[in-house]
């Protein structure tokens, strides 16, 4: 039990760590607003950008920052809720979560500090963003990833104690 909740401060205190690390980087190095590529070849791709986000991740709602602060502290203790009823072995979700509570406290340690949550990250055709919103997302993604498999896995099951292989039709009986 103690290891589980080892794993999550040690996921939730790695992405904290690179996420305030980095934002400290960008504001130390750029003014609001300046672009900054660090090779020529990945501009089209990717550059730094350092912006102030009032709103949720990536910009969106920019008026709703006490809001979303509340929305975050909410979703922290429910990840906290939800991840001492996880089965021991969940290993993936573990890490999903602890994704997920790292990148929202990283945002609420902005928003507390701050009023606003720094955001750096500029590829095209998307907002700019921080390493806590690629944690919340990552999470989530590996998250729904895990569900999916599982969903995939239990229809597999079910499907096998419909048909046992003794009797299971096959092709070639007719």
């Amino acid at each position: 039990m103690l290891l589980r909740w080892a794993f999550l401060a040690g996921v939730v205190a790695l992405v904290l760590t690179a996420d305030q690390l980095s934002k400290a980087y960008a504001v130390t190095h750029l003014q609001w607003g300046e672009s900054w590529m660090p090779l020529d070849t990945v501009h089209p791709f990717f550059r730094f950008t350092l912006t102030h986000n009032t709103g949720a991740a990536f910009g969106l709602f920019p008026q709703g920052g006490a809001v979303f602060l509340l929305i975050a502290l909410v979703v922290a203790v429910v990840i906290l809720y939800y991840y001492r009823r996880l089965p021991p072995g969940a290993w993936l979700v573990r890490l999903a979560l602890g994704l997920q509570l790292g990148g929202a406290l990283g945002n609420v340690v902005d928003r507390l500090r701050q009023g606003y949550v720094v955001d750096f990250l500029e590829v095209p055709h998307w907002p700019v963003f921080n390493v806590a919103d690629s944690c919340i997302v990552v999470g989530v993604v590996l998250l729904g990833f895990v569900m999916w498999r599982e969903e995939r896995r239990a229809a597999r099951q079910a499907e096998s104690e419909d048909y046992p292989e003794s009797s299971q039709p096959n092709a070639l009986s007719g």
